[in-house]
């Protein structure tokens, strides 16, 4: 997973499908990692969403899937489904918790699988043993990447799980280097699909093609696009060589608290005509290129309504 020369956004922005059946065929940016304890993929991936002057960007990501002693999205909880009620937008941090520091972490905090990877200096996940929430801080670390949520052992598609949505609360800080992404990030095996859905960021809010769709009350931008990484590394299924294809989903604008309803943004993918595989993981993610920043999670609770 190495960082992303910026001006290579353009040719992401340029290969925004329109209604049409497949993702565009053109090696974009792209990072990955390896597999994981218990079979399954631990690291990886690029993003293709946000970024600094009117560019997204793009950079390295991760799954953190299944480390040892991981669970899956049966043991995690699930309160079910679209929130009638939204989580409390003034939420502060709660006290205590557990600090990690390091360049590749992963563990299990309260049914929810945790972690950080970086090809930089590193940096640190505080997360809690019996509440959901986190915050994570970086120093000049490159890419950068946190993350919070479920990732799942079976081979099923994301219709297997009911509703799955996300709440969050969140409050940044500092800066994030030359790209920012905060909001849903994940992984589909077979075919191979590295996602985003972009919520909020620290250089705005980019990445937005001609596809629209409406999404809990907001407009997102749907593109899609096909890439090798930057060292032909993914988070991919085992045996998995070649190419994978990215699916972003980039809200209009940009919101720091709020329920994501992530299995509406699958079907607006699917209804495009776009391959989905096997989910492999729904997380709450921070990943950032560079800089010196925090940011803190109150609320950070991923829930499905089906086993």
């Amino acid at each position: 997973m190495r960082a992303i020369p910026l001006h290579l956004y353009a040719l992401t922005v340029s290969l925004v499908v329109v209604g049409c059946s497949g993702a565009s065929t053109t090696a974009g940016p792209g990072a990955g990692g390896n597999n994981s304890v218990g079979g399954s993929t631990e690291t990886g991936g690029t993003s293709a969403a946000a970024s600094s002057g009117g560019g997204a960007a793009v950079g390295g990501g991760d799954t953190g899937a299944m480390a040892a002693g991981g669970t899956s999205a049966s043991t995690s909880g699930s309160t079910g489904g679209k929130s009638s009620t939204g989580p409390d937008c003034s939420a502060t941090m709660p006290p205590g918790g557990n600090t990690y520091t390091g360049a590749s972490i992963y563990g299990t905090a309260n049914g929810l699988n945790y972690g950080i990877w970086t090809n930089g200096s590193g940096g640190t996940i505080t997360v809690f043993p019996d509440i959901h929430a986190f915050s994570t801080t970086w120093d000049n670390s490159l890419d950068f990447l946190a993350h919070l949520g479920l990732d799942f052992r079976t081979d099923k598609a994301y219709t297997a799980y009911g509703t799955i949505s996300a709440q969050f609360v969140e409050i940044k800080s500092g800066t994030a280097g030359g790209f920012s992404m905060i909001g849903m990030y994940g992984w589909m095996h077979n075919p191979c699909v590295e996602w985003y859905i972009n919520e909020d960021s620290f250089n705005g809010l980019y990445g937005r093609g001609n596809v629209t769709a409406t999404i809990d009350g907001a407009t997102y931008y749907l593109s899609t696009v096909v890439t090798n990484g930057t060292g032909g590394a993914n988070a991919c299924e085992a045996g998995h060589t070649g190419t994978w294809t990215q699916m972003i989903s980039t809200r209009q604008t940009a919101r720091q608290c709020g329920t994501v309803t992530v299995s509406d943004h699958f079907a607006a993918w699917e209804a495009q005509g776009w391959s989905l595989g096997t989910l492999s993981s729904v997380h709450i993610n921070v990943e950032v290129g560079g800089g010196t920043g925090s940011v803190q999670f109150p609320v950070a609770n991923v829930t499905t309504t089906s086993n």
